[in-house]
């Protein structure tokens, strides 16, 4: 028996120059009903493994900065006809420890092991918490 063990997609954020402008593009396809779909050539021949917890992890300007989860896999075409992929995405956009990263084209598998852990942010003030009370947290189990 083959057990799936979870990897994710790594993918620069085309047309995005922040973080911020790719949450509020995001934020305007929700607001018009519209699924988050980011449409690809390829479908990842590992998409079990991307579909058991995996998550795409978006690097815009040379940094991997955030992530969202992947929830489908979806055979799609282009406005030409030609097969596409749909990765179909959580609507939450996560922000991670930024990790500077090469330049790269279409989308590249990314193991658990080297993915970036998220930005811990505290509930009640929203604010980001100090790297070493989260890296602390997460040894005691609590994050």
């Amino acid at each position: 028996m083959l057990v799936a063990m979870t990897v994710h997609l790594k993918k620069l954020s085309v047309g995005s120059t922040s973080l911020a402008s790719l949450r509020e593009s995001q934020e305007a396809k929700l607001a018009n009903g519209m699924d988050l779909i980011h449409l690809t050539r390829n479908t990842p021949r590992r998409g079990q493994e991307v579909l058991d917890g995996g998550s795409i992890f978006w690097v815009i300007k040379g940094v991997m900065c955030a992530r969202q989860s992947i929830s489908d896999l979806r055979p799609m075409q282009r406005a030409d006809g030609s097969p596409a992929c749909g990765i179909v995405l959580a609507p939450e956009l996560i922000a991670v420890e930024p990790l500077r990263v090469r330049i790269f084209q279409g989308w590249r598998y990314l193991e658990v092991r080297d993915a970036p852990l998220d930005i811990v942010v505290d509930t009640e003030t929203g604010e980001v918490m100090p790297a070493e009370l989260a890296a602390e947290l997460r040894e005691l189990g609590l994050l």
